[in-house]
């Protein structure tokens, strides 16, 4: 048991930093990542050691994140920000849409792109544990994340212009 506190503690950033590259959400990065250690305790004597640890974590995590998007199972929502401090501006508006196209154009990226895409940019992490996720080369996290994001950029430059 001793063993799994400091599995716990040494990879739950990296799992929940996953799972929110993922998700795009905090709630459900929490959710995901709790899971995520209890199924690991349960099977941490089935782990083989035939890969870092921290890749095993990432791959229960990321099949209970599909697995609770597939049951339908509804994830709690962000709490809303304070109506009060915020105004409704146009500029705030604009900022807003802005950020909805980009994340549609994302959600529209073909795999692997897209959660190579999302690992390096909301779970910040680096090419090396990428690719070992994916059971590829750094190199080949590089030239994903550099395609993924001209994909993104073209999208949005021909939504401007069509």
């Amino acid at each position: 048991m001793k063993y799994f506190d400091e599995v716990y503690n040494q990879y739950f950033k990296d799992v929940y930093c996953y799972v929110f590259s993922l998700s795009r959400s905090q709630s459900v990065a929490e959710e995901v990542t709790q899971e995520t250690f209890f199924r690991a305790l349960k099977k941490i004597d089935s782990f083989r050691g035939d890969c870092d640890i921290r890749i095993w974590l990432c791959q229960i995590a990321k099949n209970e994140y599909f697995r609770m998007r597939e049951r339908g199972r509804r994830f709690t929502e962000e709490p809303p920000p304070d109506s009060a401090s915020s105004q409704n501006t146009e500029e705030d508006f604009i900022k807003k849409e802005e950020t909805l196209r980009i994340y549609r154009t994302l959600h529209d990226l073909d795999e692997p792109y897209k959660e190579v895409f999302s690992m390096r940019v909301f779970g910040e992490l680096p090419y090396k544990e990428i690719g070992l996720i994916f059971g590829k080369s750094e190199n080949w996290a590089r030239v994903t994340y550099y395609r993924a994001k001209q994909r993104i950029q073209s999208r949005l430059k021909e939504g401007n212009h069509g």
